[in-house]
């Protein structure tokens, strides 16, 4: 919500659409309102048992055995299944050849074969009657382990003398391979300009280092899995997930299936943010079937989700950038360390690309490190690697500001990128809509209204995500009754159904009340990405779109049948088919629809897409804090975020998916963060002691939206998923400064933290 929304929007286009822009009801609302939906652990086929798994309790050890007679014993147990039964156990490295570290990884993180790599590292599944004996089943399987020193750290990682996670794992850096093991999987490399030579033309220089916890997505809904192999050698499965296709093409690459012989239902999913992307349990749950011949059902307990899925990274960052005394930036520099955790793919790749993508500037060098550490293989949340990188980035930036008096926003729109910035690692901007956001932030009362008495500061903070496209496939059907029925293969998690229907009901000119939008398997609809990064309303609006203009032709066609007339004759405009000459030949889509099964059947479109001009996502965040000086703990008083959606399909759903951002942002400043002792153990694996923000920690969100219309879709539209959490720690860690005088430079910003500051003995 926000506090005035006939104001909240800065339009910056005067195209004015009749469906798409408006806020209509949510079609799969009342199903999830009154309880009816159906989520992952609510699947229930006949004939269902249950799975269990058993997890490392060490963070780093050699499996020297595993016994499960005992458990394979127990009344009312159906199936027990370890590494064995996956069928990388019996594959050579001359089997595999190139692909062979790579199905290992795979393979191991589904189950350890001869190492556990962290605490909740799947050792063991038990498929049961009920999942009390299963529980108590895994407790009888015997692992022998040889307990090894865990690293926990992202630099203690990287040091020649660091216990290694993987004896084969060789360091790939700007094209050539180490000789030698090490935790570091890659080094990365953009680079534009000379930087050195920029640093040296700069009047001030700021130069800092960063670090980052990992932190959850915080998803309500724990990941499941349903799997029943069938005796055909038909394998299905019922999953919450972002991207059915993702988990199809995961599952038959580690159990070494055509995907053809994979089918996967997305059922609802109670928030994913990135998280529910790979696959944990699938697999597990296939194999369970396949030994027992029933359809087993796995579902993660919370301690499992903290311990065993896939937290954002870790890292450690160093930050430089210089300047003149007017303000303009002549050169930057980042060096970015992301952890991994048990198995190589960080998104620091991302978090390079993000880290001065709101900057216009001359010179830059960023490298980047993915390192493997004892902890759970890091997942995508939200603009993965972006909100670290902008961390560091915006609060230098402030920091120079600082020191050469200049406005916070002034010295941003002084360097902010514009059509035809070219970014450090290469691409060239089109139509981006950073300025209009700053000038908008600078604009707005939030910025202009004088702070109270006490500690308090004002922070602001830029953030970027390229957005992506990808492929996605949708089938539009023109039922009889006129009502369109739309199949696609996108998951719903922030309202996309609503906006692929709106853009549909615009392209045909009809009513969104007549679309039906249906997400189904992977049988169903041709290969569609995952639901992330921001493209869904982007891409998948795109197939509907095209399949509507399909759908359009042949609605022409028909009627120029029924008219015996030329097609050429005959037009669609506005929902209407007519003839060009002839006023008294005219129809309406529904009269048309009518006459659909008399004069050659029903009429299908489809599309299947992979558009460029995706548009990249700007923000601004406004925020404004309170610190108390005697417990260090800070107050969020006002927050405001600014965002460029392109064109805002649905406003209720952009302004939902700012101010879900900005409240993750939020809890990632101030409070949230895995906590390991030194034996990686995680000591807060609980939404209790896990501390995320509440409704009573949180001020109104106020949003605005600007539309700078992206040239790259027909109705201006930008993804804007993910934008939203990429400015708020910068901000927040600005305005502690404005308010307490003090720079942390590690997240999270707890009480503690911040009297360390104050007191000189922290950062």
């Amino acid at each position: 919500m926000v506090s005035n929304p006939a104001e909240a929007n800065i339009v910056l286009s005067e195209v004015e659409f009749e469906v798409v822009g408006k806020r209509p009801i949510r079609p799969d609302g009342v199903d999830k309102v009154t309880g009816r939906a159906q989520y992952g652990a609510d699947i229930n086929l006949s004939g269902l048992i249950h799975g269990k798994v058993l997890r490392s309790p060490h963070a780093h050890a050699r499996i020297k055995s595993i016994d499960t007679s005992k458990a394979e014993a127990y009344p009312g147990v159906r199936a027990v299944v370890t590494a064995k039964n996956l069928p990388f156990a019996s594959l050579s490295k001359e089997d595999l050849g190139g692909d062979y570290m790579r199905l290992k990884f795979a393979s191991d993180h589904v189950l350890a074969s001869d190492k556990v790599l962290f605490k909740g590292h799947p050792v063991a599944a038990v498929a049961a009657n009920n999942p009390h004996v299963a529980e108590e089943a895994i407790k009888l399987i015997n692992v022998d382990y040889e307990v090894l020193p865990p690293v926990l750290d992202v630099l203690e990682a990287m040091k020649d003398d660091a216990p290694l996670l993987h004896e084969e794992l060789r360091t790939t850096s700007l094209g050539e391979t180490s000789e030698k093991p090490s935790n570091i999987a890659a080094h990365l490399r953009y680079e534009k300009g000379d930087a050195e030579v920029g640093f040296a033309a700069a009047d001030v220089v700021v130069e800092k280092e960063f670090r980052t916890a990992a932190v959850h997505q915080g998803y309500i809904e724990p990941h499941n899995g349903t799997a029943f192999w069938n005796t055909d050698g038909q394998l299905s499965i019922w999953t919450s997930t972002q991207g059915a296709f993702a988990v199809r093409g995961s599952v038959a690459d580690v159990l070494r299936q055509p995907v053809s012989k994979v089918k996967v239902t997305p059922m609802e999913i109670g928030g994913g943010f990135g998280g529910k992307i790979t696959a944990y349990l699938d697999a597990i749950a296939a194999l369970l079937s396949q030994k027992s011949g029933a359809p087993v059902k796995v579902v993660m307990s919370r301690v499992d989700v903290f311990e065993a899925s896939g937290p954002a990274p870790a890292t450690w960052m160093k930050v430089k950038i210089g300047a003149t005394k007017d303000g303009k930036f002549t050169a930057v520099k980042a060096e970015l360390s992301f952890e991994a955790g048990a198995y190589p793919g960080s998104p620091v790749m991302q978090g390079m690309m993000c880290s001065f993508g709101c900057y216009d500037v001359p010179n830059g060098l960023i490298d980047g490190y993915d390192v493997v550490v004892n902890k759970p293989k890091t997942a995508a949340y939200r603009a993965p690697g972006s909100p670290q990188a902008a961390f560091g980035v915006e609060s230098v930036v402030d920091d120079i500001a600082h020191q050469l008096g200049i406005d916070p926003i002034e010295i941003r729109l002084l360097n902010a990128a514009k059509e035809g910035t070219r970014r450090i690692e290469g691409p060239v901007a089109n139509r981006i809509g950073l300025v209009e956001c700053l000038e908008a932030a600078r604009d707005h009362d939030h910025y202009k209204k004088p702070l109270g008495p006490g500690q308090r500061g004002r922070g602001v903070a830029c953030g970027y995500w390229m957005n992506r496209s990808f492929s996605s496939s949708l089938s539009m059907t023109v039922n009889y009754d006129g009502i369109v029925t739309l199949i696609m293969g996108s998951v719903d998690i922030g309202g996309t159904r609503a906006s692929i229907a709106q853009q549909t009901a615009e392209t045909l000119g009809i009513a969104y009340e007549n679309v039906k939008p249906t997400v189904v398997d992977t049988d169903s609809i041709g290969y569609t990405f995952i639901t992330g990064g921001s493209r869904t309303s982007f891409a998948t609006g795109w197939a509907a779109i095209e399949a509507a203009e399909e759908v359009k032709k042949l609605m022409v066609a028909r009627a120029a049948r029924i008219w015996d007339t030329s097609e050429d004759d005959v037009e669609y405009a506005d929902g209407v088919i007519q003839h060009r000459s002839d006023p008294e030949l005219r129809m309406t889509f529904k009269d048309l629809a009518r006459q659909l099964a008399n004069t050659g059947g029903a009429i299908t479109g489809s599309a299947n897409v992979e558009p460029a001009g995706e548009g990249n996502g700007y923000a601004v965040h406004l925020v404004d804090v309170e610190v108390d000086p005697e417990t260090g703990k800070t107050d969020i008083l006002r927050f405001t975020a600014v965002q460029d959606a392109g064109k805002a399909v649905h406003p209720s759903y952009v302004e939902g998916q700012m101010q879900g951002g900005a409240v993750q942002g939020i809890g990632w400043a101030l409070n949230e963060e895995y906590f390991f002792d030194d034996k990686g153990q995680m000591m807060n694996s609980s939404f209790l002691d896990y501390r995320m923000p509440t409704s009573l920690d949180l001020p109104m969100i106020d949003t605005v939206i600007v539309e700078v219309a992206n040239p790259g879709h027909p109705y201006g539209v930008r993804g804007v998923g993910e934008a939203a959490i990429v400015p708020p720690m910068a901000a927040i860690a600005n305005a502690i400064n404005g308010a307490a005088g003090v720079r942390l430079n590690s997240l999270p910003m707890t009480p503690g933290n911040v009297l360390d500051a104050l007191s000189g003995d922290g950062q």
